[in-house]
């Protein structure tokens, strides 16, 4: 029987609670906290507890593949993979995927490293950058990186649906997937309310870019993957991925398919279409959940930017789209916080995967997979990572 999987990722599953006594680096602590937790080879490790977990959720969920990276105040608690990337070729724990989502706390501790260093305000117009972006003036950097813009989101756009349906392999512009989004009316007013939309991490892409004069991949180089000894983490402007390769597979389009090569160039800005492996995904997790990079303020910023309180369906905007923020479970900067986790889930083309982390007990889980024909519908990355979350911290559940 084959299923229709929605086309869009699933970027953010909403939302989460404010998270007391979380630790908080300034930037100049990030050589020092990344020499006190070495980057290791991505290679297995026993772990035989998690390694367990996973092989079960595999054969549960029907999955090809799941590779799983556990750590404790960055120490190595399991690495582990258990499945196949193609017939007969065994998914390893070198493996490299697309990250997707994983970019988009990456592009936020850039914005507040510059908030941090004076060369930016959080509430500064877009059109000081962007000086054609229609409601540029409205529309402040805060908006874009706490998603609450108004702006329309293009992916689950009718149009660009088709579009993506007829040709998975399409090189998709900025300007072509803002055109969609600012081609429909606001959702609301800007700041007043809440809604994903992709739109938004475009334009904060073109944004860093014009703010730093950097290009926006040399920029995420320069601050984020260098810092954090991310060496298997990168941009690729084309469907390009280095090997070896975790290949996925989709029923997207109405039948099961190779999707590995799909052309990622619609999931954000260009520049930070990012691949990775799973022992960067958990360091990244680490280090954007401990707020490693930015200051004490920046940090607090990171985990609620002013979205609590807001969202809520209006004449204009259904609940679907606009979601209420909670104290409990809200959208923060690029990040979604929810029951004392920070994490991001991205989801793309057969790929799903979880980076998340838990301040009080210093936990980093991070979960890549890929679906089987059988597999249920949604990020199946999250089931794992939640089986692995009740293992280790029983009191403080993931995606419960």
């Amino acid at each position: 029987m084959t299923r229709t999987r929605r086309v869009w990722p699933v970027l953010a599953v909403l939302l989460a609670v404010a998270l007391p006594g979380a630790p908080a680096h300034g930037a100049a602590h990030a050589a020092a906290a990344h020499a006190a937790h070495p980057p290791r080879a991505c290679a297995p490790t026993p772990g035989g507890r998690v390694a367990d977990i996973v092989r079960q959720a595999r054969a549960d969920l029907g999955l090809n593949a799941v590779l799983a990276k556990v750590t404790v105040h960055g120490r190595e608690v399991a690495t582990t993979a258990s499945g196949e990337s193609m017939t007969g070729v065994p998914a390893t724990t070198d493996m490299h995927f697309r990250a997707g989502g994983a970019a988009i706390p990456y592009l936020t501790n850039v914005l507040l490293q510059l908030v941090d260093e004076g060369r930016v305000g959080l509430d500064e117009p877009v059109s000081r950058w962007l000086p054609r972006l229609p409601h540029g003036d409205r529309i402040t950097l805060r908006m874009l990186g706490s998603s609450t813009s108004g702006l329309y989101d293009y992916v689950p756009d009718p149009g660009f649906v088709q579009a993506f349906i007829d040709d998975p392999f399409r090189q998709w512009t900025p300007r072509e997937l803002v055109a969609i989004s600012t081609g429909k009316p606001l959702w609301y007013e800007p700041g007043t309310n809440w809604n994903y939309s992709h739109t938004n991490f475009v334009l904060l892409g073109a944004a860093l870019e014009k703010i730093t004069g950097t290009r926006l991949d040399r920029l995420l180089h320069q601050r984020i993957f260098r810092p954090l000894g991310l060496r298997e983490t990168r941009n690729s402007f084309t469907p390009e991925m280095p090997q070896p390769v975790l290949h996925a597979f989709s029923d997207d389009r109405g039948r099961y398919e190779e999707s590995t090569f799909w052309n990622p160039s619609w999931t954000i800005a260009p520049g930070a279409v990012l691949t990775s492996d799973i022992c960067d995904l958990a360091r990244g997790a680490e280090g954007v959940g401990t707020g490693e990079l930015t200051s004490p303020a920046a940090y607090r910023t990171l985990l609620d930017p002013g979205t609590v309180g807001k969202g809520g369906p209006t004449a204009t905007c259904p609940a679907t789209v606009c979601r209420a923020q909670t104290e409990a479970s809200h959208y923060g900067l690029g990040v979604v916080v929810k029951d004392g986790w920070i994490f991001q889930n991205p989801s793309f083309g057969g790929y799903a995967g979880v980076m998340a982390y838990l301040p009080a007990e210093g936990l980093a889980v991070a979960v890549a997979v890929t679906a089987g024909p059988e597999a249920p519908e949604g990020n199946n990355a999250q089931t794992v990572a939640s089986r692995i979350a009740a293992a280790l911290t029983p009191e403080h559940p993931l995606f419960a």
